[in-house]
């Protein structure tokens, strides 16, 4: 596993009355630092501004001063939150299975819809329109374009999806991330390609992709949303205050990060625990998957 090499950081410092450094390091950890960390589920030059309105307002409702890290990938994120490095951390649902079980996360708050209702996302397998592909048993012997190993939608549930339908013989391409499987679909590079349901909204909305171009002949179970966590050997009285602050964001503070996780329309974020991810546990013990395979 490599080790973590953070593209992006950007400390944002409070600019409420008072400042983040007059807090006592007991109620703020890492000498008044909480370093968030992010994976790269977008491109990171896109999602930077949007975690900075997310962070500055988690600045002023906890009184720390909040990281923002840009982590290079899924494994990286929670190799820097079992070392220490990370504090707080939006994990992928997959991803986060398995910072659970080796970093100590704990999720406290995901991302919710105008009616407070927790939101959820698809995986999906595109063709081009032309293609004679059907469905998801005509991808023997052909090419399918991932995203990177260990992502749920982007990896794990196209794989159980391929699966559960008995084919075997798949050449598998891990293109680097999201908008990377979606560029070699549309480049001709692969038979079929992996495209969320937030991917392809993003992707609507920039002008990007052309719907009416290809075609989707799989699509996974409705997945649970990103959890922003908390590292668990932390004390309880600031999990306490991350959770509070987070839950009493406003919608505008979360609006610009909802939109990449196609939240629509948005809401402010609401608690969830271990059990709202359950089926991705499941799904970890049913590929077998193990820490190496985020």
């Amino acid at each position: 596993m490599r080790a973590i090499s953070v593209v992006l950081a950007a400390t944002l410092t409070l600019t409420a009355c008072g400042s983040a450094t007059s807090t006592s390091s007991r109620e703020c950890p890492n000498n008044g630092h909480v370093r968030f960390g992010v994976e790269p589920y977008e491109a990171p030059d896109k999602l930077k501004p949007a975690y900075e309105v997310l962070a500055k307002a988690l600045t002023k409702k906890l009184g720390c001063e909040v990281e923002l890290q840009i982590v290079d990938d899924y494994a990286a994120e929670v190799l820097a939150m079992r070392n220490g490095k990370l504090e707080l951390a939006e994990f992928g649902p997959l991803g986060y299975v398995f910072a659970a079980q080796k970093a100590k996360a704990e999720p406290l708050a995901s991302f919710a819809d105008g009616t407070g209702k927790l939101t959820s996302y698809t995986a999906g397998i595109w063709v081009r329109k032309d293609s004679p592909l059907q469905k998801i048993e005509d991808l023997a012997g052909k090419s399918l374009a991932l995203s990177s190993v260990g992502s749920a939608s982007g990896d794990a549930l196209p794989r159980y999806g391929l699966k559960k339908a008995g084919v075997n013989d798949v050449k598998l391409d891990y293109a680097g991330g999201h908008p990377e499987a979606m560029l070699a679909l549309i480049n001709g590079k692969v038979d079929a390609g992996e495209i969320n349901s937030q991917q392809l909204a993003s992707a609507k909305a920039a002008g990007t992709f052309d719907e009416s171009k290809f075609r989707q002949i799989w699509k996974s179970e409705p997945i649970p949303n990103d959890p922003i966590t908390v590292r668990g050997d932390l004390d309880a009285s600031f999990k306490d205050k991350v959770r509070k602050a987070l839950l009493e964001l406003e919608t505008a503070d979360v609006a610009k990060v909802g939109a990449f996780l196609d939240v629509t329309p948005p809401g402010p974020l609401v608690q969830v625990d271990n059990s709202t991810y359950e089926v991705l546990f499941d799904l970890a013990t049913t590929l077998g998957l193990k820490e190496e395979d985020v």
